[in-house]
């Protein structure tokens, strides 16, 4: 049961992170980089904080103890991911939520589930154990449905070319920026990786399955810090930061407004951090799956959110058809991961 605890887990985590830009369509008279940086603020700064302050039993003593290497590597790989997390923002611009999410996902699906035990020199090991070869499926399957759906927004590029009302879609600027998040995204993997130690301690201190919440004060903030340095360039280059005291023609209502929007977003993106760090500390013998599953539930679901906001309703059957296909194939990943994790949870695995 802790496995499927888990998977649900992650489920209510990659509905959170599939969810979480979708404010951003609603903000009135506000620069990109001011409704980024704003929602930056509450998920890669507050949040971590507070939430590790009310869930970290003895917090200072914890602190104290846990590794100083293992805080400045997690610092790092964040502040890599929040280069991603950017790009990742900007990729949505020109290529809609569906498409960025298949094809920087599917980078970061592979590389950041698979390469942080490969560096440990422990996926010999692992890949040996009884079910894993369900993971290594589970992952392949996972793979193919991302192409899939990444297949499915090449078509509707092609559907919606003629269309003159349609604009800002753009596979050119979005192909390498969606890339650029994909590998970077990935190292947010390697920070909550290189940053267990500190877990590990907080564990000792009766933290429990929530202690994954202290390694969020240094991946996040991380990840927060590269973030500020390039809004703050953009504001200087636009000339935009007034724009957090005022929106234009003084409506102040519309202004209220935008900082609700920004605070929403901040709480579905660290919705994905807090649900990922619970349901990781049940995967049991294959935790390092979580990724994966977490990242391919992720694909599905903002699939499904691009249907719902009709990012899909102008395309032909062909690529509805395609699309379909994909998410059955997601689906399958999911199960097939699940499996491989409950074959490693039974006394046989071990």
């Amino acid at each position: 049961m802790d496995v499927i605890t888990g998977v649900l887990l992650h489920a209510i985590g990659a509905t959170s992170a599939a969810l979480c830009y979708t404010p951003q369509k609603k903000v009135v008279r506000w620069s990109w980089q001011t409704y980024w940086l704003a929602q930056a603020f509450i998920c890669w700064l507050l949040l971590p904080i507070v939430v590790a302050l009310i869930t970290i039993p003895n917090i200072a003593q914890v602190l104290s103890e846990a590794p100083t290497s293992a805080m400045v590597r997690s610092f790092a790989l964040g502040a890599a991911y929040g280069v991603g997390g950017t790009a990742f923002g900007l990729a949505i611009r020109y290529l809609g939520f569906s498409l960025t999410y298949a094809i920087s996902v599917g980078i970061s699906c592979v590389l950041g589930t698979l390469l942080p035990p490969f560096i440990r020199g422990e996926l010999n090991t692992i890949v040996s154990r009884y079910g894993a070869e369900w993971i290594m499926y589970g992952i392949a399957i996972g793979v193919l449905g991302i192409i899939l759906c990444g297949s499915a927004g090449r078509l509707k590029e092609k559907d919606i070319s003629n269309q003159q009302d349609d604009t800002s879609f753009s596979f050119a600027k979005g192909l390498p920026l969606s890339i650029m998040a994909g590998v970077l995204s990935a190292f947010y993997g390697f920070a909550l990786d290189q940053g267990q130690p500190i877990a590990d301690v907080a564990a000792k201190y009766g933290a429990g399955n929530l202690q994954g919440n202290v390694i969020y004060i240094f991946s996040n903030t991380g990840a927060f810090i590269t973030t500020l340095i390039y809004c703050l360039y953009l504001h200087k280059k636009h000339r935009t930061a007034h724009e957090y005291t005022s929106v234009g023609g003084g409506k102040q209502r519309l202004l209220t407004f935008n900082y609700a929007l920004a605070i929403l977003t901040g709480f579905l993106w660290y919705g994905q951090f807090f649900f990922y760090g619970l349901g990781h500390v049940r995967m049991g013998t294959y935790q390092f799956s979580s990724w994966a599953i977490h990242m391919i539930m992720l694909v599905l679901f903002s699939a499904v959110a691009g249907l719902l906001m009709r990012e899909w309703s102008r395309v032909q059957k062909r690529t509805a058809f395609v699309l379909a296909l994909a998410l059955l194939v997601l689906i399958a990943a999911v199960l097939t991961l699940t499996y491989g994790n409950y074959l490693g949870s039974v006394p046989a695995a071990h």
